[in-house]
């Protein structure tokens, strides 16, 4: 079960990171709204990530949740704000997730 809380940590971080660059792309209320999200966001990915550290171990679990949102903020990146998908920025990706599912299957 702790596994589950710590991915949805980690698509919180994604959503924290992406509220930020919504936020710099808009202007008056709207700005406000995105960072509201972006606060709101980040408490409940640190909340769930402690509760998951609770029985996980705590380097792993660290290192798992910042995969996760590296990862999907990159894609979050790519397919929200056009970002270039290079060949080498994909390539890094690829072995960033396969670090990621490399660590989980060697925890206990």
């Amino acid at each position: 079960m702790n596994w589950i809380i710590l991915i949805i940590a980690g698509l919180f971080e994604v959503a924290f990171a992406s509220c930020l660059g919504k936020a710099k792309t808009t202007t008056g209320t709207e700005m406000y709204y995105w960072y509201i999200g972006f606060l709101i966001s980040l408490t409940v990915s640190m909340l769930l990530l402690m509760k998951a550290t609770e029985t996980l171990p705590l380097g792993t679990a660290y290192a798992v949740w910042t995969g996760i949102g590296a990862v999907g903020t990159v894609l979050v990146g790519i397919f929200v704000f056009k970002e270039p998908a290079a060949f080498w920025r994909l390539f890094f990706l690829a072995t960033l997730v396969g670090s990621i599912v490399g660590l989980k299957a060697v925890s206990h």
